[in-house]
């Protein structure tokens, strides 16, 4: 097979042959010359939400434009003594900002990068603690520019910011990301924000690390975005028209992933070298919004903890993303033993950090071309809205009766697992703030469960998953048990401007995505926490099962 910057193998045994056939069904209907004319009959016969969702295609273009301007402008933040970057943000504008804050910075010398992707008081105060807001800049960051908890962080922050520097000066210490003609624009013209970067127009939230939305955080934090793009035009050049489908990183991945998912094999579990984990948040939301929906979908799972071959389904497909130089001894070792025992697999092998750019371009196009496969949209997210309705219903009724409404639901996790077959998933949805004592925890659930029932288990932190794998919850397969775990807000926070606070609003959104979950008759447990301290989440990660 010819040499990848990035380079890829795998054992797919009994598959190899439904993956062949596969690729040649690529070539007969000439789909990669398809993708690249932005022909949407590769999906769908209408083209709403395809011909302007395509720019991720040629977006390395468009921003090597604009390298010089973002360099510039990371000089002058960084002259204007600003010591730490917020980024204010959800779903596809949050994520691969956080993938690269974990894998590349920090950086000496630049500002240190904070992404705030959640409403709860426990995540949002230590922000607050950790910064002084006249020497922060934050990046109000939202491609539709009405992103409820993007702009109810901005009103928290901008407050904060005019306390310290005062209303007439606060608006320097604040930028827009998002598209031309969005309210937010508009909001930063009114409210004297530093900047605005309006984003391509085409390109869709969890299709954007590569444009403005993952650019400007990466820069303003010493990324070398250059070298960045680079590697992505490596690829890129590697998934052109011109390359044998068989030769093409971005066909094959997608191939493997949509041949091996109508074979049953629809668990795609990603595991990485220790130093690119993070890598995992931005694949989920990828696969999850883009291709589960209809009833069907790749699974991603994401993070989970290795456990012995004998555990896992006959619904596994495992992708290995190996980083050259990283301590890999240990997954090397799980994954031999993964081999050996049958399961399908692939190995992906990235150089350096850098190659991140590579692997976000080779996913994307991966996944376009598995969405093809499986007859699924892969730019559209139609079930995400519904829970944003809910919790937009669940805050008005709050207002009519003075009390968020009560939901019965099941309390009990050995329930939900009651029902636990081969092909099912657990769905830990968390609204919890994320440390490494809750992953611990958390962790050690999720490897007792993979264990005893032998089935997968994913883990999202709330109300983040909401923009991210919410989509498959409701428009995948039916296939998932879904445990939602909340816990009392010791402390609030009020949001200027609103007659709710962030404590009410992560409530409501979990409320939310409960009754959607309920209406839609998925299977749904809700355990509460009422203390916020570890003990009872260790107790419930010990819990018989």
């Amino acid at each position: 097979m010819k040499e990848q910057r990035t380079s890829y193998r795998a054992g797919l045994g009994n598959y190899a042959s439904k993956v062949e056939a596969a690729l040649g069904d690529i070539q007969n209907r000439d789909l990669v010359k398809r993708i690249w004319a932005k022909d949407h009959t590769v999906w769908r016969p209408d083209p709403t939400e395809i011909t302007n969702r395509l720019g991720w295609l040629t977006v390395t273009d468009t921003m090597r434009e604009q390298v010089s301007d973002l360099e510039a402008f990371a000089q002058e933040i960084g002259d204007t003594g600003f010591q730490h970057v917020v980024l204010l943000g959800m779903g596809g504008s949050s994520l691969g900002p956080e993938v690269l804050r974990q894998t590349i910075g920090p950086i000496p010398g630049y500002p240190h990068l904070i992404v705030l992707d959640s409403t709860l008081p426990s995540w949002i105060q230590p922000v607050t603690d950790s910064i002084d807001p006249k020497r922060t800049l934050f990046l109000v960051s939202s491609k539709s520019g009405a992103t409820l908890e993007t702009l109810s962080f901005y009103r928290y922050f901008r407050g904060l910011v005019e306390e310290r520097a005062g209303p007439s000066e606060a608006g320097q210490n604040f930028v827009a990301i998002t598209d031309p003609g969005t309210s937010l624009e508009k909001l930063a013209q009114e409210q004297g924000f530093r900047d605005a970067f309006l984003n391509p127009e085409d390109i869709g939230g969890r299709y954007s690390v590569l444009s403005f939305f993952g650019l400007v955080p990466a820069t303003l934090t010493g990324v070398d975005i250059g070298k960045l793009m680079d590697r992505a035009d490596s690829i890129r050049k590697e998934c052109d028209t011109k390359v044998p489908v068989r030769e093409n990183p971005g066909v094959w991945l997608g191939v493997v992933m949509g041949a091996l998912a109508l074979e049953g094999r629809d668990k795609l579990t990603l595991v990485t070298s220790p130093a690119i984990e993070s890598f995992g948040l931005w694949v989920e939301q990828l696969l999850a919004e883009s291709i589960g929906k209809e009833g069907k979908g790749i699974i991603p799972i994401a993070g989970e903890p290795l456990v012995a071959p004998g555990h896992y389904g006959e619904d596994r497909l495992f992708v290995f993303l190996r980083l050259e130089g990283d301590d890999n001894a240990a997954v090397d070792r799980a994954m031999d033993i993964i081999a050996s025992s049958g399961h399908p697999w692939v190995r992906l092998d990235m150089g350096d950090r850098y190659d991140l750019g590579a692997e976000f371009y080779r996913w994307e196009f991966a996944t376009s071309v598995a969405g093809a496969i499986l007859d699924v949209h892969p730019f559209d997210q139609p079930n995400v809205q519904q829970a944003k309705d809910m919790t937009d219903m669940v805050l008005k009724e709050r207002r009519i009766i003075g009390s968020l409404p009560q939901v019965e639901a099941g309390s009990s996790l050995p329930e939900l697992l009651t029902g636990a077959r081969q092909g099912n998933y657990v769905a830990i949805m968390a609204y919890l703030r994320q440390t490494p004592e809750t992953d611990q925890a958390l962790a050690q659930l999720r490897r007792r469960i993979i264990e005893h029932y032998h089935i997968p288990v994913t883990l999202g932190y709330g109300p983040r998953f909401l923009h991210s794998t919410g989509q498959m919850h409701k428009g995948g397969p039916d296939t998932g048990l879904f445990l939602q775990i909340t816990t009392t807000h010791s402390h609030d926070l009020d949001i200027p401007g609103e007659n709710f606070s962030f404590g009410v609003l992560a409530q409501a959104q979990a409320l939310g995505d409960l009754k959607t979950l309920q209406a839609i008759k998925r299977r749904v447990v809700r355990i509460h926490l009422d203390s916020a301290g570890q003990g009872s989440l260790d107790e419930l990660a010990r819990t018989p099962i």
